[in-house]
């Protein structure tokens, strides 16, 4: 886990395949950004066929309790939180590979929110070489209904009905108070990362894995995005695996899901390269 207090596991390639895989090149980072509530044996699978691939891959997931409750009322403790997590890449010596994120539902989005804007304010980690962002099932816009679900998969096996039923109840007042009646009012004082993310400069290549049948986020939150980023001709693109529940994309189509995966990872870093090699070879 290293000396730093955040939680998080990294794995390594098996030795030699990142160099046949990438041609003595430096091996890609992917950074697995969890949905709320996930555990690290959820998101080994993601892990393995990243690893087959010859990457380096970083996993963390923040605490739902921060997810739900802290990122409601404003409190930004996810942005301390991205910091540590960006600087994993320097403590390990890898800040010069190339970095993927791969990020999972509203939990990891708001990690993913902070972590880019410290990629493009802080001086330091401007230096990083991201080159492209996937997201499963994410993002979504003031669900209510969609938080309130996904808060009672997380509590279902921690607390009884009772309890629960409460917890929620208080949950969906707070999120529908201060996420819709009163936003307007307190935007400027901490905008949703929804409307956010939706002026993201990053320019980095962008894959949206996402289905109809999500209950949890809507469709049409993530086509909105996907919409936005192509209107500024912006490399982005999308899958909408139709049947398949929120981030279940790859439990329902492993093999359709990790292509997808795989090949955009793989044209992103052809497509880094060839922006390297142009702006060190310039044509005029």
């Amino acid at each position: 886990m290293g000396d730093t207090d955040l939680d998080y596991s990294i794995l390594f390639p098996e030795p030699g395949l990142s160099d046949s895989r990438w041609d003595q090149q430096r091996e890609p980072v992917v950074i697995l950004l969890g949905w709320a509530g996930c555990k690290e044996k959820h998101l080994a699978k993601y892990s393995h066929f990243y690893r087959q691939q010859g990457c380096i891959v970083i996993s963390h997931t923040a605490a739902w309790r921060t997810v739900f409750f802290a990122e409601s009322f404003g409190l930004r403790h996810l942005r301390e939180e991205a910091k540590k997590l960006l600087d994993l890449l320097f403590d390990y010596e890898v800040e010069v590979n190339p970095v993927l994120f791969h990020v999972f539902s509203n939990g990891g989005f708001m990690l993913y929110r902070y972590i880019t804007e410290l990629l493009h304010s802080d001086a330091k980690m401007r230096a990083l070489q991201v080159v492209g962002a996937a997201f499963d099932s994410a993002p979504g816009n003031r669900n209510v209904y969609g938080s309130v679900q996904a808060l009672n998969t997380i509590l279902r096996p921690r607390i009884g009905r009772p309890l629960r039923y409460l917890v929620l109840a208080a949950f969906a007042i707070m999120v529908f108070v201060l996420r819709i009646v009163l936003y307007p009012m307190t935007r400027f004082l901490h905008e949703n990362h929804y409307d956010a993310m939706k002026r993201d400069p990053s320019l980095w290549p962008q894959l949206y894995l996402y289905s109809r049948a999500d209950r949890i986020i809507s469709y049409r939150d993530v086509e909105t995005v996907v919409t936005a980023r192509r209107q500024r001709r912006l490399p982005t693109d999308s899958v909408d695996f139709q049947k398949s529940e929120h981030v279940s994309h790859y439990r329902r189509y492993p093999e359709r899901y990790s292509s997808a995966c795989v090949t955009f990872l793989t044209d992103c870093i052809n497509r880094a390269a060839k922006s390297s090699f142009l702006s060190d070879h310039p044509m005029f």
